[in-house]
């Protein structure tokens, strides 16, 4: 079944309105170096957030914009309350799961004392650098899922993303866009950087990571992956209808109710390669260079396959 997440048409519906009377300056600001969008995040609520407690059994799915996060939050989230209905139906409280706006670092001041009060499985987003976290998820030891994709496709899936939100800066051509990634002038900063951040935690026995393209190949053996990682009990079947309920065409068919009218922005393609459609050679060249200097031989990045899906 679809879940509706009202927080989340709610905050991002007010987004949509409050960028489109920004210019594109105004739509962005910088917090501890790293670029966020103006619309969804503020200064006040980073400091805010370096206050919440992570739980050991929080589950959490962290990856950069545009890797897949809406759609394996889905994954996530179904495997967590088939989970709980299965095994223990009296601690599940769906619409507390679904309260609050599925991203940690979007939303309102009070969000995390409201949070304190939420029964666990708490199911978190972020798209956070593993250093931008509160230092709780990493003391605690709160599990993580750090989802992946090629840097390309991110690369051209998010352009297509800045010119249909107008929360964010949009761009006529793809290589002004292109450039401001690489520079990290973009929301949520360089990709690059991202990835090698969180290759630094790659080896912490809380961390796990999975990527877009695996989960595409094959969405229930993932799913399977990713329900042995977070410890949930769940058999051969269940794991096959989350698999089928996750499929990118069911839940671009359910967008609408479960992501109000953002729903069409968030679900464009959902394909592997359509960077082939953008990219120069001047394109393909920076890539494959910031990729060999700052990824290659890491466990990120051979996780990521580069020479599989990013070369042209």
């Amino acid at each position: 079944m679809p879940y509706i997440r009202k927080k989340f048409i709610e905050i991002l519906e007010k987004a949509i309105e409050d960028g489109k009377k920004m210019t594109r300056e105004e739509k962005l600001f910088t917090y501890d170096g790293v670029v966020y969008p103006t619309t969804l995040c503020s200064s006040q609520l980073f400091k805010a957030l370096e206050s919440f407690e992570a739980r050991s059994d929080d589950v959490i799915l962290a990856a950069y914009c545009k890797t897949g996060t809406n759609w394996v939050g889905q994954i996530v989230t179904d495997l967590v309350i088939t989970s709980a209905k299965k095994h223990e139906p009296h601690k599940l409280n769906e619409e507390l799961l679904l309260a609050e706006f599925p991203f940690l670092e979007i939303g309102d001041l009070e969000k995390y004392k409201r949070m304190k009060t939420y029964p666990s499985r708490r199911v978190i987003f972020t798209h956070l650098r593993a250093d931008k976290l509160p230092k709780s998820v990493f003391k605690n030891k709160a599990k993580i899922l750090l989802l992946v994709r090629n840097p390309k496709d991110v690369a051209a899936s998010f352009f297509h993303f800045s010119n249909t939100f107008a929360a964010y800066p949009p761009y006529e051509t793809f290589g002004p866009f292109f450039e401001a990634l690489m520079k990290g002038e973009v929301p949520w900063g360089s990709y690059i950087d991202f990835l090698c951040v969180w290759n630094k935690y790659i080896d912490e026995e809380n961390v796990m990571l999975i990527t877009y393209e695996e989960l595409k190949e094959n969405t229930a053996l993932g799913a399977k992956k990713i329900a042995k990682f977070f410890e949930l009990n769940l058999s051969e079947e269940d794991i096959q209808g989350v698999a089928e309920r996750s499929t990118f065409k069911t839940m671009k068919d359910h967008s609408k109710k479960t992501h109000g009218e953002f729903g069409d922005v968030l679900f464009r393609k959902g394909t592997v390669s359509d960077w082939k459609t953008l990219f120069s050679q001047e394109n393909n060249q920076e890539m494959d260079m910031a990729f060999k200097e700052r990824l290659a031989g890491t466990k990120v990045g051979e996780m990521i396959k580069y020479d599989i899906y990013c070369k042209a």
